[in-house]
């Protein structure tokens, strides 16, 4: 990663291990270590309620995979913004983006010190593209766009990351609001690919009730309408909006893992 001349990438990390956080968790289902006992004590009392997350979350890693090569490669799109970007694994977007196409440039958003701390490390980039991170909140589209135009053209195509973050937004018109902001910043040819948790699931909707009041950032489920809706005028590349192992999956002799994590890639015209 570029270290930049920026101080918000210096400030130091503000990491609290005696309370669940939401990206650890997420570590930790995907087989990670950078997590503490409480985020695997808080992730298998998830998992108990519904073993499904742990399918929703490798299935969603993939989506991720499959969403970039496409774009990359079938799509010729050479600037990706990936906003909530959570901590790094393995195959991120740069990685993934610069394996097809070198000369990616890869923009990671996050407001969150652990997430910063860890990216500011591990997050480098091709020598012919630029991986960067801003410090920079969802709910602050102007500011986010104003830092992520320091490295990418806007006058360009960009593909818009938003996976597995609008469920922190619990208002669906300010989630709405909030990614056509970002939207209309990028210009004609852009992508976004969006996913998030559904409420499709009595096991899940429980689980997350019970997540949510463990002191970790709330997560709040959407019906798969819900997460259609929040592409409204765009153009859905097929398959359109289905859980994420249906998206385009991988050539198998097994189907889909059945999951209720939807998401779609989606064109602006």
């Amino acid at each position: 990663m570029d270290d930049g001349d920026s101080g918000r990438r210096q400030r130091p990390a503000e990491i609290d291990n005696t309370v669940p956080h939401s990206a650890r968790i997420w570590n930790y289902w995907l087989g990670g270590k950078d997590n503490y006992r409480v985020d695997q004590e808080a992730g298998d009392r998830f998992a108990e309620t519904f073993p499904g997350i742990i399918d929703a979350a490798r299935g969603s890693r993939h989506f991720l995979g499959r969403a970039v090569r496409h774009l990359a490669g079938e799509e010729g799109i050479r600037q990706f913004l990936d906003v909530g970007t959570g901590l790094p694994t393995v195959d991120n977007t740069h990685e993934i983006a610069q394996r097809v196409a070198p000369d990616a440039r890869v923009v990671y958003v996050d407001n969150d010190p652990l997430v910063l701390s860890h990216a500011r490390a591990l997050l480098t980039s091709t020598p012919e593209g630029v991986t960067d991170y801003v410090d920079a909140d969802l709910r602050d589209p102007g500011t986010l766009l104003e830092a992520a135009a320091r490295t990418l053209d806007f006058d360009r195509p960009v593909a818009l990351m938003l996976l597995g973050v609008l469920g922190h937004v619990p208002d669906d018109a300010l989630a709405g609001s909030l990614v056509g902001s970002l939207l209309d910043a990028l210009p004609p040819g852009s992508f976004l690919t969006l996913s998030d948790g559904t409420d499709v699931s009595a096991a899940r909707r429980n689980a997350h009730d019970r997540y949510n009041s463990s002191g970790a950032a709330p997560y709040h489920l959407r019906s798969p309408q819900g997460v259609e809706a929040l592409f409204g005028g765009l153009e859905l590349l097929e398959p359109g909006v289905v859980p994420v192992t249906e998206w385009r999956p991988d050539p198998s002799p097994f189907e889909p893992v059945p999951v209720t994590t939807y998401g779609a890639v989606a064109r602006k015209r």
